[in-house]
């Protein structure tokens, strides 16, 4: 019994380690540096908890093959080694802390770190259930906003009406253009209740919170268009509030900006 339970215990493992090698269930394709990142920790926090796994599995297996029953007589007491308990310990701790520490420089440099100069710079400001998405005029200076000059149509995104920098501002729906390989600042906002700006791809996913602008920073590597979902429950009709993350070529990206313009 204790040689089919050990062989048992063997193939669970081995089946286990399969699926994860083969990688049959993975996430979507990462656009972006920090999606890299982001997947390189789950790989390494896989591979190491994996590793420790098996040796777990296959200690087990040896021990209950080895110490089974065998009508020798009622078990005994084992208090067990202080050095190995307090070494195990101790190198669990480093590795969960050099893994968290990792994970969060990546999380620093999507909400933390000052994008460059030369970054485009988005405002994203959900409504139910609506991506409201607002863009600098060719003066490169996105005008001033504020929630008391927000209207339903029209000005969906507040421009501030005696601020000249926003008078040539654009405003899109449910649609945000990026350039690929280009520094992106997106800031969130939401007028009414939570809101979830989610892109798989990007492996963003970031609340927009009535009252609070809340930054994000990426770099799309892949020209292509990603949905955008909406992550938080956020009324009946939660299920229509997508969009589209469409990252273009340069010249493409201008090219749309322009028929903003023209709709205008």
């Amino acid at each position: 019994m204790g040689m089919l339970l050990a062989a048992v215990i063997w193939a669970l493992a081995l089946m286990t380690g399969y699926f994860l090698y083969n990688r049959n269930y993975w996430m979507p394709e990462a656009i972006s540096e920090a999606a890299h990142r982001i997947d390189g920790g789950i790989v390494l926090t896989l591979a190491i908890t994996g590793v420790a796994f098996f040796a777990a599995q296959i200690l087990l297996g040896i021990f209950i093959f080895r110490y089974r029953e065998r009508g020798e007589g009622r078990a005994r007491y084992v208090h067990g080694n202080n050095l190995i308990e307090i070494g195990g310990m101790v190198v669990t701790t480093v590795v969960f802390v050099s893994l968290a520490i990792a994970g969060q420089r990546v999380w620093a440099s999507v909400h933390l770190t000052e994008s460059p100069p030369d970054a485009v710079r988005i405002e994203v400001v959900a409504e139910q259930f609506v991506w409201n998405i607002h863009y600098p005029g060719p003066d490169g200076i996105m005008g001033r906003t504020a929630p008391r000059y927000y209207e339903r149509i029209g000005n969906t995104v507040g421009i501030a009406p005696d601020d000249p920098a926003g008078a040539d501002d654009l405003i899109a729906i449910n649609n945000v253009a990026v350039p690929v390989n280009t520094p992106v600042e997106l800031t969130l906002k939401s007028k009414d209740v939570l809101h979830g700006f989610f892109v798989p791809q990007l492996r963003i996913k970031q609340d927009a919170v009535p009252g609070l602008a809340v930054p994000l920073r990426f770099t799309a590597t892949k020209v292509g268009e990603y949905e955008i979902a909406c992550a938080e429950l956020c009324g009946l009709a939660h299920y229509r509030m997508r969009a589209l993350l469409k990252v273009m070529e340069p010249n493409d990206y201008r090219a749309w900006l322009d028929g903003l313009k023209e709709e205008e």
